[in-house]
């Protein structure tokens, strides 16, 4: 089921390099997607219209997605949909209000330096869709974007096979009281939002996840648009076992992450060989009884893998060289693996807090980086959607006090402009 691994006769300094790569280095579509982002630049709606014929069969019923569908879209659902879809939003609300920041002021010597968390005026939210739906993608993007005070925002999300946007994701939308929702996805949708089409408005920041052509065209805009800085693509996970952790809770915590389709990873790890057993046990057994079994059968043997380690620190290294989007500790003691963690995006601990309590309503976004970004990117967070201005103002007094030292280092630049314009200053007008 899983590909085994024994690292127990493995050096310190070697663990890093035994490990598989990742199964999608050097497989990233980028020719590809930089065609698809040139052809929808230079084409707009028409070239939407053409990929939506190409890669789905059928040109969606709208591109824009018109308010009557979406408000009808909330008078839809369940009632227990409705609530649990405001539980979650209230939540992911809550959340992301600590991490708002206000105008902070500094005075050091006669200069006044304030800097300004600037909202950018329009973001663009991928929302995975097509196969599936998720809601919960489109209020862990647009909430945060709410939150940080974005006046503008809008949603892309691939139709499904009827060519309509489902019902559960456009009351999603309503709730997260978004701007408008354009019923396209893939790469296309990338260069829709970063370069504006006649009915998509071009943004300031996209964020969301996807499958590998929407994460690569992310990457490929970024610099033209703001784009978190995490990849955000195929799902992710690491299980850490010992005789604590519940075979059962692990086996069905390893599937949740592999059902979301191919090029995802899914690691088991323990220093303890009868509790890889037990699990991959209780993993064949419900594998087989999956509505999803193919699909999870493909992650799990292209990226799934059971590794026996010589003890606890072995396996955070382990762990920390992967830097897997969700990492669950299943320990008797997760707390004190904390201390060795270095890479990950979210970690939960024990074995009463699966990665799926964080997928819905924990509250922090479950837009996390995955093929390793984990080593320089975190979570989706308000900052994301912010930009950092500086505000400063100099007192004479100030000037004259540390004029000099920026006179110094301008001429040992060699721009004498930045120096006179300093030094002017400094002898007057007279």
């Amino acid at each position: 089921m899983l590909n085994k691994l024994d690292l127990t006769r493995v050096a310190d300094e070697e663990v890093t390099a035994s490990l598989p790569k990742s199964n999608i280095e050097g497989v990233a579509p980028e020719e590809l997607v930089a065609e698809i982002i040139a052809t929808v630049r230079e084409g707009g709606d028409s070239a939407l219209s053409q990929y939506a014929e190409k890669f789905d069969g059928r040109t969606p019923k709208y591109l824009a997605v018109p308010e009557s569908e979406i408000t009808l879209a909330l008078n839809s659902i369940s009632a227990e949909l409705r609530e649990a879809l405001e539980v979650a939003a209230n939540r992911i609300q809550n959340f992301h209000k600590t991490q708002v920041l206000e105008t902070e002021e500094i005075n050091d010597g006669g200069i006044a330096i304030e800097t300004k968390h600037q909202p950018v005026m329009r973001a663009g939210c991928y929302v995975p869709g097509g196969r599936a739906a998720y809601p919960s993608t489109l209020l862990m993007t647009a909430i945060p974007a709410k939150v940080a005070g974005v006046k503008e925002i809008i949603v892309c999300v691939p139709p499904d096979a009827s060519g309509l946007v489902s019902q559960a994701t456009l009351a999603a939308a309503r709730i997260a009281e978004v701007t408008a929702v354009y019923a396209v996805g893939g790469a296309q949708a990338i260069a829709a939002m970063a370069y504006g089409t006649e009915t998509i408005p071009p943004v300031d920041v996209i964020v969301g996840p996807g499958n590998l052509y929407v994460a690569t065209a992310q990457r490929q805009v970024a610099g033209d648009v703001g784009v978190a800085s995490s990849f955000a693509g195929p799902s992710e996970i690491v299980v850490i076992a010992d005789e604590s952790a519940s075979p059962k809770y692990a086996a069905i915590d390893l599937i949740v992450q592999a059902e979301h389709g191919p090029d995802g990873l899914a690691w088991l790890i323990s220093w303890k060989q009868e509790v890889i057993e037990k699990i991959l046990s209780e993993l064949e057994s419900m594998v087989s009884v999956s509505s999803r079994k193919e699909m999870i059968t493909e992650t799990f043997a292209n990226g799934g893998y059971a590794v026996l380690v010589k003890d606890p620190q072995q396996a955070m290294e382990v762990a920390n060289s992967v830097a897997p989007e969700h990492l669950q500790l299943m320990t008797s003691e997760p707390r004190s693996l904390l201390g060795l963690l270095q890479n990950a995006g979210a970690v939960f601990l024990g074995n009463m807090s699966p990665a799926s309590v964080g997928d819905y309503v924990a509250g922090p976004s479950h837009v996390l980086p995955t093929h390793g970004s984990a080593r320089f990117a975190g979570a989706l967070t308000v900052a994301d959607f912010c930009k950092d201005i500086h505000i400063i103002s100099v007192k004479d007094s100030a000037l004259e006090k540390i004029g000099k030292s920026a006179i110094e280092i301008a001429e040992a630049e060699g721009l004498s402009g930045h120096a006179d314009s300093i030094r002017i200053r400094l002898e007057g007008e007279s």
